[in-house]
This record gives C-alpha cells, sequence and structure tokens, in this order.
C-alpha cells in the first residue's frame, strides 16, 4: 500500500505475452501467474469465458492463497463463479450470473447455495461477487472493500 486509500495497481496473467480483449484492448501485465510478489492487498478477477478453461485452473492456487490470508478477493461474471469452483463462496453470501449455472459449473464443490443472493453485487467478509452486468456496483464495492475513500465520495461517483 502506497498510503491511506492509494494502491498501485498491477496486471497479472498466464503469461507475460500482451493479452486483447474482444475489443481490441491490449494489455501487457506486470506479472505472471508464477512472478506474483506476496505482499498484495486485493485479487480482483475479471469477467469473460475464459474462465471455463483448464488454462483457468492454474489461477486456482493464487485465489486460494489470497482467500486463506483474508484478502479482498473479487470476481464478476463468468469469474465470480469460477470462485464457487474453488469453494470459496460456500460461507459467504454471494452472487453470480444464475445460482443454476454455478451449481452445474461448480458440482459437489459449492454447497453454498443457500448465501447465494440474486442481486447485481454482493460483498460478504473480504469476498466481492457481481453478475456480468453489474460492472459499476462490482466497482463500488471494490473501492469500498479497499477504503480508498470515504463511503459518501465512492456513492457519489
Amino acid at each position: 500500500m502506497l498510503g491511506q486509500g492509494q494502491y498501485d495497481i498491477k496486471t497479472v496473467s498466464l503469461s507475460k505475452d500482451v493479452v486483447q480483449s474482444i475489443g481490441g484492448f491490449r494489455v501487457l501485465q506486470d506479472y505472471d501467474i508464477e512472478s506474483i510478489p506476496n505482499d498484495y492487498e486485493a485479487v480482483i478477477l475479471i469477467g469473460g469465458m475464459t474462465w471455463r478453461d483448464e488454462n483457468a485452473k492454474q489461477v486456482k492456487t493464487l485465489v486460494e492463497d489470497c482467500y486463506e490470508k483474508g484478502k479482498i478477493l473479487g470476481g464478476i461474471c463468468d469469474a465470480s463463479a469460477f470462485l464457487g469452483t474453488v469453494g470459496v463462496l460456500n460461507e459467504v453470501a454471494h452472487t453470480s450470473n444464475d445460482l443454476n449455472n454455478l451449481k452445474q459449473w461448480a458440482g459437489s464443490i459449492y454447497t453454498g447455495e443457500k448465501k447465494y443472493i440474486a442481486k447485481q453485487s454482493v460483498r460478504d467478509k473480504n469476498i466481492i461477487t457481481a453478475n456480468g452486468t453489474a460492472h459499476m456496483e462490482f466497482a463500488k464495492e471494490i473501492l469500498l472493500a479497499l477504503n480508498v475513500a470515504s463511503e459518501e465520495r465512492i456513492v457519489d461517483l
């Protein structure tokens, strides 16, 4: 952490190769999955369909580490369902794109159905989840969890 409410944002991917979104947005990561430093405050997983690929399983160790250390952990869209496949949604209130889809994809690892809330975004403890249409609500919950500014200022954004 740099100062109260100030963070140095870094990007991570499975490799250090340039990643291009379907919209043409190009990103060169700061770290690959093997070189992430241990001193981080949060892991925020972006949405998209690649969470269902075999390669996504490489992120599981990072998610488990973040969860076990009590760090802020967020997932939007299919990334929220990926959190269900790792088991981190079982004990916290959460949301995703669809409960039935989450249950089907995560299988027996996911036991948190009673904690599922059909809402745009949910923050419980240090876990933040959102459905794929809730980018603003997700961002708000991340800012609040990181305490980057007063709640009044964040809500007014």
